[in-house]
């Protein structure tokens, strides 16, 4: 177990810009977990990056159990079709959040031998064209969603239905 940041409701409250009464109606209806420490109340910091998480309502957020396999990590993620193991780097066991931002995953069209701990095969289900960008689904058991520019979609010629591979280096997911 990592040795964790405490902050007191008040403390809280001043690093999000709020007041401590807010703060404490976030703790009462759940929004924010924290502990009881005697009389006092205390948020760690990964309860912050939870609630953090949450409700900016991040893309690619999974309730997960971290495991280890072969003196490995991994997410599993109970999935649509089974369960779903991605790699991480982190001291976390047990029930985790873990999130992956869309821009920090690249799509092949073969499986790729690189580096990245994580080569995960799936089917292109959503293409959304954004104005800088598109913004691509690929289900790999779960949701995952991609953030590639024009040029990377029309060169690489993505299109619903496709298989694909979804490519990301394990220290490339957030575990809280």
């Amino acid at each position: 177990m990592r040795d964790e940041i405490l902050y007191t409701p008040e403390e809280l409250a001043q690093k999000l810009k709020l007041s401590k009464y807010t703060i404490y109606e976030m703790i009462k209806r759940g929004e924010i977990s924290a502990h009881r420490i005697g009389r006092s109340l205390r948020v760690t910091e990964s309860q912050l990056e939870t609630y953090l998480m949450q409700s900016r309502k991040a893309e690619n957020s999974y309730e997960a159990e971290i495991v280890s396999i072969d003196d490995e990590k991994f997410a599993k993620i109970i999935g649509i079709s089974g369960d779903v193991y991605i790699a991480v780097n982190t001291d976390i066991e047990g029930s985790a959040n873990v999130t992956i931002k869309p821009e920090d995953v690249i799509l092949s069209l073969e499986f790729l031998k690189c580096s990245a701990r994580n080569n995960i095969q799936g089917i292109v289900t959503g293409m959304e064209e954004l104005p800088g960008n598109y913004k691509v689904t690929v289900n790999i058991g779960v949701p995952l969603i991609i953030s590639l520019t024009k040029h990377s979609v029309a060169e690489m010629g993505f299109q619903l239905g496709d298989t694909v591979y979804a490519v990301f280096k394990a220290m490339s997911v957030t575990v809280v």
